[in-house]
């Protein structure tokens, strides 16, 4: 299997990071990584992590305006894509095929080609310009997956929240990550 994964801006680099973490143990998926400049600002800002540790999990890194990398053409097969976290402007760029960069490139290709594209915006509260465009994004086929705590497994730190989210959006390409406590309905004594 072959995932591109996308960094943008917004907060929450920690799901991308986790998301490379958990790829990285598994050997049959080669990742493919996009940070867009304010990601990497907020890998400092938010997180204890490098840079360079942070793209040592992927196997490739792409620059952002590398627009003649492999995963900016169709016929460069890939599983898919997920952007995570995905900031307001990267979701709008992604909408309106205004690909400056090369993450949005590789989101409309995906897109184009009829792959899996899923979005874990980070945002709130929500305006209707921010649902227009969620809307907008899953009439074009892709998949939002806002990083959302369940509670039903009974969270005890915030690794398990972000675990959780992020082995729910690997199930969205058949991954076992092992990370997610399934609901296994309610117990009668």
């Amino acid at each position: 299997m072959r995932l591109t994964i996308g960094m943008s801006g917004a907060s929450g680099l920690i799901y991308g990071i986790r998301l490379l973490e958990i790829l990285k143990t598994l050997p049959d998926v080669e990742t493919h990584l996009i940070l867009t400049p304010s990601a990497r600002m907020n890998i400092a800002i938010e997180t204890n992590w490098q840079l360079s540790d942070v793209q040592a999990l992927a196997d490739h890194v792409h620059p952002i305006n590398d627009m003649a990398a492999s995963i900016a053409s169709g016929s460069f097969r890939t599983d898919g894509m997920i952007v995570a976290p995905c900031s307001m402007k990267s979701l709008s760029a992604i909408v309106n095929s205004y690909a400056d960069n090369l993450l949005i490139r590789a989101a409309d290709v995906v897109l184009k080609e009829r792959r899996r594209l899923v979005l874990m915006p980070r945002e709130t509260p929500l305006h209707a310009g921010h649902c227009e465009l969620m809307l907008k994004a899953c009439q074009l086929g892709a998949i939002i997956a806002p990083p959302m705590p369940a509670l039903y497994n009974n969270p005890q730190t915030i690794d398990d929240l972000i675990n959780h989210s992020v082995g729910r959006v690997l199930d969205l390409f058949d991954i076992e990550s092992g990370v997610v406590k399934r609901w296994e309905g309610i117990r009668k004594s």
